[in-house]
């Protein structure tokens, strides 16, 4: 099969998050890097294109460029990955939205619920397809644990609790030349929210996704422990599903000994579930008054989707693949789409995240900033436009 074709805006020398999504699209060979504005810095910028083997026409020194010039061409790029501080995202994915090139887009979205509610109608009036990279929620037995949800295996829910915690922002590390941490605490890069809008809105993503459910309310208390930070870096909230469903989320980044921290408790009248991302190949079910079941990846009792596993049993997998499910299943979308299906239809009925999470994380984020400002008022989500 012949590989689409993937630009990239961000990502270049001194990056993380491009090299992980360069890495995940080319797992399955179904996406060859031709194209890529990696730095705002235009020396940057070619000399990370070159690294890349990126030809020397194709290394631009702009976003702006690139649509333009990309837009035009007869081999143009099927879609261009958005790995850039916060920001930038909304106006670099309005910008090839516009332009008829679809999008996969590093999370949040964008900076503000403005941002993100305007995005999404114009990524609806283009019909290009949107693809926000919430990878954790790709992984295997997550969605084995969503399925376990759907089928009522664990009855009628009662309680969900989730945690996202890290230790890396313990001392002012944004002081000591840490790139990563320069621009996740400053608000004008990152957005109003600190570890609330880079890691407390993949756990919520996360008890969203496997439990299937919409929050109502939330009453929050943000912090902010390391002296001097402008933005917070530890998150404690009460939640209130639908349903009646109730629950618990805790997200930091200055929590010693603790590095990936991210783990999801679901439990309901029959059953309970329990999956930590720092052990991944396994889920735990909980019958109520029986013996605790290990579901493995690949395992006798695993029961996902092949496409989710390249490895044998008790070979681990995780991040890596995470992010690489995320973009196989973008392949079958643009696939489709290049066949003149119905791509909108197919996004809707798969698992993959998209405008509509992106729209539910700035809710969250604002909704969690509200109910701190007021000393932990229960403030309600705003209804989520289907």
């Amino acid at each position: 099969m012949k590989r689409l074709k993937l630009g990239m805006v961000g990502g270049g020398t001194g990056a993380f998050i491009g090299a992980v999504h360069r890495i995940a699209a080319r797992i399955d060979d179904r996406f060859e890097l031709v194209a890529g504005a990696l730095s705002s810095n235009p020396e940057t910028a070619k000399q990370s294109a070159k690294e890349l083997n990126i030809k020397e026409d194709r290394a631009y020194t702009s976003y702006t460029q690139m649509v333009e010039q990309e837009s035009q061409r007869e081999d143009g790029i099927n879609a261009v990955a958005i790995v850039t501080p916060n920001f930038l995202h909304y106006p670099i994915a309005k910008s090839f939205l516009a332009a008829g090139i679809n999008v996969i887009c590093d999370k949040p979205m964008t900076c503000t619920l403005e941002e993100a509610l305007s995005l999404q109608e114009i990524a609806q009036q283009s019909g290009c397809i949107f693809v926000l990279t919430h990878n954790y929620s790709a992984y295997p037995l997550v969605r084995q644990a969503k399925q376990l949800v759907t089928d009522g295996a664990l009855g009628p829910l009662r309680l969900v609790q989730v945690e996202y915690v890290q230790d890396w922002l313990s001392t002012a590390t944004e002081l000591e030349g840490n790139k990563q941490a320069e621009w996740r605490s400053d608000p004008k890069r990152n957005g109003p929210g600190g570890c609330l809008g880079d890691i407390a809105t993949h756990a919520f993503n996360l008890a969203s996704f496997i439990s299937g459910l919409k929050l109502n309310q939330v009453s929050a208390d943000l912090n902010t422990f390391v002296e001097g930070r402008k933005l917070d870096d530890n998150v404690n909230a009460m939640l209130r599903f639908e349903k009646n469903v109730k629950g618990m989320l805790w997200s930091s980044q200055v929590a010693p000994g603790n590095e990936n921290g991210l783990r999801i408790r679901i439990y309901g009248e029959k059953a309970g579930i329990e999956w930590a991302q720092e052990n991944p190949n396994q889920l735990l079910f909980s019958p109520l008054g029986g013996a605790k079941q290990i579901i493995t990846r690949a395992g006798a009792t695993y029961t996902g989707a092949p496409h989710l596993v390249r490895t044998p049993g008790g070979h681990p997998e995780g991040y890596l693949e995470g992010f690489a499910n995320i973009y196989y299943e973008a392949a079958d979308l643009i696939l489709a789409q290049l066949a003149g299906e119905n791509t909108m239809q197919l996004q809707q009925a798969s698992l993959l995240p998209g405008t509509q999470e992106g729209v539910e994380g700035l809710r969250f984020i604002e909704a969690v900033i509200a109910s701190s400002e007021q000393d932990g008022k229960w403030i309600a989500m705003e209804p989520v436009h289907e």
